[in-house]
């Protein structure tokens, strides 16, 4: 049964805060990576190249772990458990930039120079943990 996520994660999510997911690798092993993300308002969602380790790790197993920090106080942070239920190359490219926007405050410059295909995946939350108040 999938979890809201909170007021206070989504207000996070709208902001340029500092995230990590973990994907599955074919053997089993976690795979963690340093990202970019935002939310539709109800789920986490995350916008990646196509072809690229967590989008294959993705596409066979949906299961994710996603950390997202505070970014005026990275030891509060909230931490997602849940699974890849969509993905989508449509709107990706927009998204890019808009989440460019948001943590650069410019366009997306594409720092590989090489052509891209963006996946906009979206995941459902199965538990959230919240930050420990001290």
């Amino acid at each position: 049964m999938p979890t809201p996520l909170p007021d206070d994660l989504l207000d996070l999510l709208r902001r340029p805060s500092p995230c990590f997911i973990a994907t599955l690798m074919p053997d089993g092993s976690p795979q963690l990576t340093q990202t970019w993300v935002t939310t539709d308002g109800e789920h986490v969602v995350i916008n990646i190249v196509d072809g690229m380790q967590k989008a294959r790790n993705v596409a066979r197993d949906g299961r994710v772990a996603v950390n997202v920090a505070d970014p005026d106080d990275v030891f509060r942070y909230y931490a997602v458990r849940g699974r890849v239920i969509g993905m989508t190359t449509d709107g990706a490219a927009e998204s890019i930039d808009e989440i460019s926007q948001k943590y650069l405050r410019m366009s997306y410059p594409n720092f590989t120079g090489k052509p891209e295909t963006r996946v906009l995946i979206t995941i459902e939350a199965d538990t959230v943990t919240p930050p420990a108040r001290g």
